[in-house]
């Protein structure tokens, strides 16, 4: 490797690792936003924190790798062209390609690596955040009394604590205890107490001092309604204990193989496998339609009768007048409700396989959509180069001012685009493929145009270059 593809390797390796890190961070801040209501005042311990996040920012890697690789290949080579470095090189008779080639090689290297960590880490990342995720929403918030408020986080009872003190104290404690159910028959009633944990806080101990418990045993069975002879019980005591369980509150982890069947937690392997089973049974659902709804149309049969010289004899006598009157044009009540009946069940059928067969297609659609984004997230990083290097190599400006600008404006192409394709696949509007590629595809030429003006030296985004083409235009139209 000559001294040249190094300098240019090592200047672009140290923006790349300073954008991808921060894309990576806005992405996992912005995606930890939606579920940060699930994730605080229930005393998750910092290394649950750490877990969710690590196993989140490996899911944020495929989308934030070609924002990373365009940002930096702006800066790397806005920053050479800023400080002539570039036209120093072209000057001794090396062409742009060259120039680029290395970053190139080192990009499509990023492009490999990025599709089999798409295909192989992503989706056990999935399935270690999401089922980790489902335990954190399952899990309850950590005990938080208020005072002069009830609280309802301990199952069967309402608790009310009118004071907190330094060290687990408390004062003028009411306790609601309706855990036999129905209502509340029991109240106890404190001066003082203290309120600790036991036993690595699997227990709860509520040390009651100076109180009385009252028990209403004129309710019958929790029904709420007394009965004739009312009783009332209650009891003084100077020290009282109470013990409530913490299990509940405790993190519970869930079997992780219960969400694998999603299609977010499979390689290509696995969604192929799906894929070609939703495609089976969507056809196999075409092809029973007829002969399922055949049996409908069993009421259409014609009475042909005997037929001699020509001429159709009727089987069976003539009805009477009184029959005859009650035909309906031709057709009687009887024959005319039945078809009205068989008619409505041959509506619900179609209508309701109809909605099978489309839920069926949109399934198998969005697996093979994760068939395909594995690969388009992986080609989407040597497209973001082809944009971002040759565009960075004529705007000649360094930093994280126009290059921010110019590669968010992409992205966002990229996205909207990627993210219109993935919405047509699903509904069947275009090819699953044709979907997914359209946004790379529509990028490619740009970056391709781009590259073949800043080998040119153009001037392509001065002002002088579209007066230039303007009046042109404007000549030759005249």
């Amino acid at each position: 490797m000559k001294k040249l593809d190094k300098l240019i390797i090592r200047s672009f390796l140290g923006p790349f690792f300073l954008t991808f890190a921060v894309v990576e961070f806005i992405l996992l801040t912005q995606y930890m936003l939606k579920y940060l209501d699930e994730l605080v005042g229930k005393g998750l311990g910092a290394e649950v924190f750490a877990e969710l996040l690590f196993y989140f920012s490996l899911n944020m890697v495929p989308v934030a790798l070609p924002l990373a690789v365009l940002l930096s290949s702006l800066m790397t080579f806005g920053t050479l062209g800023e400080h002539h470095e570039l036209t120093a090189i072209k000057t001794s008779g090396i062409a742009l390609p060259r120039i680029l080639r290395p970053v190139f090689i080192l990009v499509f290297l990023f492009s490999v690596g990025a599709f089999f960590f798409n295909n192989l880490m992503v989706p056990k990342a999935n399935l270690n955040a999401y089922s980790l995720l489902w335990d954190i929403r399952h899990k309850k918030p950590t005990m938080n009394f208020k005072e002069g408020a009830f609280y309802n986080g301990l199952p069967g009872y309402s608790i009310k604590i009118n004071e907190k003190l330094e060290e687990g104290g408390i004062r003028n404690v009411m306790i609601y205890d309706h855990s036999k159910g129905g209502s509340n028959t029991t109240v106890i009633l404190a001066d003082s107490g203290k309120m600790y944990t036991q036993h690595n806080d699997t227990y709860l101990v509520l040390e009651l001092f100076k109180g009385n418990t009252y028990v209403d045993q004129g309710r019958g069975a929790g029904m709420g309604m007394r009965s004739a002879n009312e009783q009332f019980v209650r009891q003084n005591f100077e020290e009282s204990k109470i013990v409530f369980p913490l299990s509940s509150f405790n993190l519970d982890r869930t079997q992780k193989e219960l969400f694998s069947d999603n299609k977010m937690m499979k390689n290509i392997d696995q969604l192929h496998v799906v894929t070609d089973s939703l495609r089976t049974m969507v056809s196999r659902d075409k092809q029973m339609f007829a002969p399922s709804i055949d049996p409908y149309y069993s009421y259409f049969k014609a009475d042909t009768g005997d037929v001699k010289n020509g001429i159709r004899v009727k089987d069976k006598a003539p009805a009477p007048d009184s029959v005859l009157a009650k035909k309906i044009g031709g057709i009687t009540p009887d024959v005319l409700s039945s078809a009205t009946n068989k008619a409505r069940n041959i509506k619900s059928y179609t209508a309701s396989y109809v909605d099978r067969v489309a839920n069926s297609q949109r399934e198998a659609n969005n697996y093979e959509i994760e068939i395909w984004k594995k690969y388009t997230q992986s080609a989407a990083v040597l497209i973001m180069f082809l944009i971002g290097a040759p565009l960075g190599a004529i705007i000649k400006k360094g930093g994280l001012g126009v290059p921010v600008i110019i590669s968010i404006a992409f992205f966002i192409l990229l996205y909207v685009m990627g993210m219109l394709g993935e919405k047509w696949s699903r509904e069947g509007l275009v090819e699953v493929g044709a979907g997914m590629w359209a946004a790379n595809a529509i990028l490619l030429p740009i970056g391709l145009f781009f590259l073949y003006q800043a080998q040119n030296d153009s001037s392509l985004l001065e002002i002088d270059f579209w007066r230039k083409l303007m009046t042109r235009l404007l000549r030759n139209k005249i």
